[in-house]
This record gives C-alpha cells, sequence and structure tokens, in this order.
C-alpha cells in the first residue's frame, strides 16, 4: 500500500483558502442585508413624504354649497379660504340692498356686500339683521331668521360682491295687536363673524313688528353666496 505524505505547507494554504471563502461569503451576504436595510427605509420615507405633501381632504361645511349642502359644487369664488386671505371685516365692505321680487306675502331682496380694500378677503356664514327706527336707531322686534344651511366661504377679490338674500314679511297680515306696527328706517346689519354693525336704508316705507310674539319671522336672512343676486 502507498502512504502518500501530504506536507505542513499544504494544510496551511487549504486553511487560508478556506478562511478567505468563508470572509467573501459573509461579506456578501452582508451586503444584501445592508442593501435590503436600505430599500425599505426609501420606502418608508418615499410614503411619508406623499402624505406629507397631499392636501387634507376638504371640511364639508367648507365645500357645501348654499342651500343644499351638497360638497361637490363649489366655484372658483366660492371656496374654502386660501392660505393668507384674510376674513372680510365691516371695514372692508360696502353694504347696499338690491332690487328683488315678491312672493306669496313676502319680499325678498339682496344684501350686497362689495370689497372696497385693496386685497382679496373672505366671507362666509350668515349676517345679523335686523330694522331700525328712530334717530337712536333703536332695534325694532326680533333680529332676522337665519334659513338653509350654512354655505361656503366666498372669496372676493377688491370690488367684488356677495349676498345674502332678506326676506321682508308683510307684518300687516299679523294681528295688530301682537304686532304693533311700527315704522322703520332701515337695518342694521352685523357682517359674518363681525362686531361692528352698519347701516342700509330702505327704499320704501316700511313697518316692522315690534312686538316679539308672532306667529313667524318679520324677517329671514340666507347665508352669503358669490355675486349680486337678485334684479339689479
Amino acid at each position: 500500500m502507498t502512504i502518500m505524505r501530504v506536507s505542513g505547507s499544504y494544510w496551511a494554504t487549504a486553511a487560508v483558502g478556506a478562511a478567505l471563502t468563508l470572509a467573501l461569503a459573509g461579506c456578501g451576504q452582508g451586503t444584501e442585508n445592508a442593501a435590503q436595510t436600505a430599500g425599505d427605509s426609501g420606502s418608508s420615507t418615499t410614503s411619508e413624504t406623499t402624505q406629507s405633501s397631499s392636501p387634507a381632504p376638504s371640511s364639508p361645511a367648507a365645500t357645501s354649497p348654499a342651500p343644499s349642502g351638497d360638497a361637490g359644487g363649489a366655484t372658483a369664488k366660492q371656496q374654502a379660504p386660501g392660505q393668507g386671505s384674510a376674513e372680510c371685516t365691516t371695514g372692508h365692505l360696502k353694504l347696499s340692498l338690491g332690487q328683488g321680487s315678491g312672493a306669496a306675502g313676502t319680499y325678498y331682496a339682496p344684501l350686497r356686500f362689495t370689497n372696497i380694500s385693496k386685497e382679496p378677503c373672505v366671507i362666509r356664514g350668515y349676517p345679523g339683521v335686523s330694522y331700525v327706527a328712530g334717530d337712536d336707531g333703536h332695534q325694532v322686534g326680533p333680529a332676522a331668521y337665519r334659513e338653509g344651511t350654512k354655505g361656503a366661504a366666498v372669496t372676493l377679490a377688491p370690488g367684488q360682491v356677495a349676498h345674502a338674500t332678506v326676506g321682508f314679511v308683510q307684518v300687516h297680515n299679523y294681528d295688530p295687536a301682537a304686532c304693533k306696527p311700527t315704522p322703520v328706517r332701515g337695518l342694521r346689519v352685523y357682517p359674518p363673524h363681525e362686531t361692528d354693525s352698519m347701516f342700509v336704508r330702505l327704499s320704501t316705507a316700511r313697518d316692522g313688528c315690534a312686538s316679539n310674539d308672532i306667529p313667524g319671522h318679520q324677517l329671514t336672512v340666507q347665508t352669503v353666496a358669490p355675486g349680486p343676486g337678485g334684479r339689479g
């Protein structure tokens, strides 16, 4: 039988080769794990960036046109306030009463708000409206009853107009003893969210009910809407 002798240098060389093979295998596996980790991290970062840059869902109350409350019909002027748009204050606005029309004992006319400032402003909701009389401008009867639902915000560029429709009930249809008819001079109006009032004179003589105990509402008001409304 022939016995092969292997020198010590052979085993040393083989051991070095095996060590290099294991080191390369471990290096390759580490590189693959690092690539996997970087891919997950990149995916997570991209998802967060997309979510943070997406606009938040619009509030139904901010996009609903009046008075139906349908969330899909906003126009270019009837939208949620944009960034940097100030709310319309009494100082931004000029007030006027347009021509209207009558129906079933009630006369409807547009109460118009014109932006007389040099910057856009946003108006939304119901104005406060009541009859006033006398030189002191005292209120006659209750304030206007709010009809319908609150509409979307209306952005007014300088010179643009929005309106709120006011209903004037024929108060002589009420029992005089219950109504206490009183001649009125005009309307005291508070723009939405304002505490400083404005005054608009009525174009024709009109009476209001001084009593709060009438079976109905002598004045009604709807939410602010884009445009002048009415007939002229």
